[in-house]
């Protein structure tokens, strides 16, 4: 480990950040968030290749770096850990950190297996410890705005949910799928779709609820790695709102879709989970809701986190919410050919 500088914050009602895992997502979407988020500073990093931590913390004015986990998780001037490191190693670092004492803040998807998830949440229980999950969709304005017009019954009653989204297999993901940790289930769970799905799957229970009941189907259908390319999946939600997803990651480029849709007995809203609009449709005719999201697209959420942290708000995302979408991706995945835990 080496420190930058000495003048590290002071202030005990400051969350102190280390980050495990200082890698592309960190780069806009997280790690510059946790200096520009009242009472929160990043005051170390690590990642297992000590250059490109001290890489990291030179461009980003961090203090300090590390090339071990175990030495940031037990650096005295850290309060808090953000786990940003593939989803198999995000179980063994939680553990630690909540052992040691830490606030943890997870990556979705929280771990690659439930099994795994639920070790997670029990360690935070008989610790007492704060864990939160980056479900970080539901922190922003966009989807905020989805969850008001379904609380003012804009569209009525709802009756349907569904999810479709097509993507070629040689997307800006897929550069390179050999080396691709996101497509080799031993480091991700599963494909792009245990990537991609979690934050789609957590809006459907943000919005609706819990699932009642749940069933899918996956494949390999290219075979250019080793996870399923193609996933559907169905669920009855409360109040007899009916769900229905698909997912296909090596469909032609023509057909590039990502669409969120919500029919009601009066209308309907769809929007892109990853992009900035929201269509609604009633009697009174179409409004598309346009915005902007944020530079570092996290910061909303990691705004909630800190709050949590300092017992000054409740948890932006549990454990057992994640454990919701965790639930539906294996049982969509997998579901079919292994037993998967309780809803």
């Amino acid at each position: 480990m080496e420190s930058m500088q000495t003048n590290l914050p002071n202030t005990a009602a400051t969350i102190h950040w280390g980050i495990i895992g200082c890698g592309n997502v960190t780069e806009l979407k997280s790690g510059p968030a946790f200096n520009k988020v009242p009472n929160s500073a990043l005051i170390a990093v690590m990642r297992r290749d000590a250059e490109k931590a001290k890489d990291y913390a030179t461009r980003h004015a961090v203090p300090k770096w590390y090339s071990n986990a175990n030495e940031l998780i037990n650096d005295p001037t850290i309060n808090s850990i953000y786990i940003a490191t593939p989803p198999k190693y995000h179980e063994a670092y939680a553990i630690a950190a909540l052992q040691a004492g830490k606030n943890v803040y997870v990556e979705k998807p929280m771990s690659t297996d439930i099994a795994s998830c639920l070790r997670m949440q029990t360690v935070a229980n008989n610790m007492g410890g704060k864990l939160c999950i980056a479900h970080y969709r539901r922190a922003l304005p966009m989807f905020l705005q989805v969850k008001k017009l379904l609380a003012d019954n804009t569209i009525g009653a709802i009756r349907a949910v569904t999810i479709t989204m097509l993507q070629p297999d040689k997307s800006a993901q897929m550069e390179n799928p050999a080396t691709n940790w996101r497509v080799d289930p031993a480091l991700a769970g599963g494909g792009l779709f245990y990537d991609l799905a979690p934050h789609q799957l957590d809006l459907v229970f943000y919005f609706f609820g819990k699932a009642l009941g749940m069933q899918g189907f996956s494949a390999n259908q290219a075979k250019l790695y080793a996870a399923e390319d193609i996933v559907t999946g169905t669920m009855l939600l409360n109040n007899n709102i009916l769900f229905n997803g698909l997912w296909s990651f090596a469909a032609a480029e023509s057909l590039h879709k990502d669409v969120f849709e919500i029919i009601g007995s009066a209308g309907k809203i769809s929007f892109p989970v990853f992009g900035n609009e929201i269509t609604v449709e009633t009697e009174a005719g179409t409004e598309v809701l346009s915005f902007k999201q944020p530079t570092h697209i996290q910061q909303p959420m990691i705004e909630k986190i800190v709050q949590y942290f300092l017992n000054n708000g409740n948890n932006p995302c549990t454990a057992a919410d994640a454990i919701q979408s965790m639930t539906a991706m294996e049982q969509f995945v997998y579901g079919h050919r292994k037993p998967t835990g309780s809803l």
